[in-house]
């Protein structure tokens, strides 16, 4: 039997469905998620839109005779070619978006078409800012609503039902509301004796026993305004994590225009996973040549500013910054640093120094990543920058600092994960 739904399609019937079929389908949408952040550009990163999903991982199941068991006899189509016994060899698979088939059939790749909001909370789900630990209570902003007790107005939305009966129930039995089989017990008493033909003084208390709860029970009804109990609650200071998160990016004259594109679409995603995913983090945008300073999201991505690289420049800005608005005891301090690798010779040992002394001991978390081209293993000439060398010493042990390098920008979002991925994600993956 076939049924053929032929309703109308209502405003959002379709919402359940697709809810249902991204849980079904989790895996092949977030791998086709993060395919698809590869390739677009950095105004387009966290919108919605179309993506393609395999079509051998959606479809439904069905049943089928099992191919064991039971006796089975076949009359096939006589041939020229084939005999009882033979073997014939499975032919290849054609369509499902894997090119074109012999016979000009096959079956495309599914095309599924995502939300914003649905394509955010796959792009930056199993992410988070690592230690997020320190907590102060804020101000009068950071205020959240708190059970605390009843009272006797309110809407209708916050209306105890449990208070509300329970208060009933006190003020009826404190005052005597007769109940319903007590009544009842009465009614029957009274058409007994009618039945019976007594009309003596038991049959008139009878009646007047009735008479006078009847009456208390039209004066004592079973709510009274009196009853009635609303949930209150008060705005009381929230505990809330602060967090702020420098970025620093080298725009020196080494720094080439693929070199910057790479490092403000690893930026581009951190500033769009730290504004969907926290209520209360401050992003500090810090540019450095020679000299450093701290700019604006519009100056930071793009302006053409260049010069020599002096990377000690941009680590004394935010120890300056840090000290003057974000006292370490009270603030979350993070840091992700972009940069080619080239730096003064003479200045890496005072950059060291400045991460081992100053920066990492104050900072949650410390990120460096390390830009080149397609092909670089490690650094441009083949071997490791000095940048990356003078690192390296500070790796190890209980350092919250970790180190990447890229040098395409199907690599970025990969890389973007393996800094900032939850840490019980990576456990279970370990």
């Amino acid at each position: 039997m076939n049924i053929i739904d032929r309703r109308r399609d209502p405003g959002g019937k379709s919402l359940a469905n697709r809810q249902r079929f991204i849980r079904r389908a989790r895996a092949l949408v977030k791998r086709a998620v993060r395919d698809a952040s590869a390739k677009r550009s950095l105004k387009d990163a966290g919108k919605g839109g179309d993506i393609i999903v395999p079509s051998d991982g959606v479809h439904e199941p069905v049943l089928r005779r099992s191919g064991r068991g039971g006796k089975r006899e076949y009359v096939l189509p006589g041939n020229k070619k084939y005999i009882d016994g033979d073997r014939i060899p499975r032919p290849e698979e054609e369509g499902g978006g894997g090119g074109p088939s012999a016979d000009g059939e096959g079956e495309d790749d599914f095309r599924f078409a995502l939300s914003d909001e649905e394509f955010l909370d796959l792009f930056l789900e199993d992410l988070e800012l690592p230690d997020l630990a320190k907590r102060e209570v804020l101000g009068i902003d950071e205020l959240e609503p708190r059970r605390a007790g009843y009272k006797s107005s309110g809407p209708p939305a916050a209306l105890s039902v449990s208070r509300t009966i329970r208060n009933s129930l006190s003020r009826r039995i404190a005052l005597k509301r007769p109940k319903p089989e007590e009544i009842a017990a009465v009614e029957e008493k009274i058409a007994a004796l009618e039945a019976a033909g007594d009309e003596g003084d038991e049959l008139a208390a009878a009646r007047a026993e009735l008479e006078r709860m009847q009456r208390r029970l039209r004066l004592v009804p079973f709510i009274d305004p009196l009853d009635v109990r609303f949930r209150r609650f008060e705005q009381v200071p929230r505990p809330t994590a602060r967090a702020v998160m420098f970025c620093l990016m080298d725009v020196s004259g080494s720094m080439d225009e693929h070199m910057k594109d790479l490092a403000k679409r690893f930026y581009s995603l951190l500033y769009l996973f730290l504004g969907r995913r926290y209520k209360r983090v401050d992003v500090v945008f810090i540019r450095h040549t020679h000299e450093a300073k701290e700019v604006d999201e519009d100056t930071f991505f793009h302006s053409r500013e260049s010069g020599g690289t002096v990377v000690s420049t941009a680590l004394e800005e935010m120890a300056r910054i840090v000290h003057d608005r974000y006292p370490a005891n009270q603030w979350n301090i993070y840091a992700a640093q972009a940069s080619d690798g080239d730096n003064l010779p003479m200045d890496n040992s005072n950059t060291v120094a400045l991460l081992r002394e100053v920066i990492l001991p104050m900072c949650q978390y410390y990120a460096y990543l390390e830009v080149g081209h397609d092909g670089d293993e490690p650094g441009h000439s083949g071997e490791p920058t000095s940048l990356w060398r003078a690192y390296e010493m500070l790796i190890g042990g209980d350092a919250p600092m970790a180190m990447r390098k890229v040098g395409h920008r199907r690599d970025i979002y990969p890389v973007f994960r393996e800094l900032f991925q939850r840490r019980d994600a990576v456990a279970e993956a370990g």
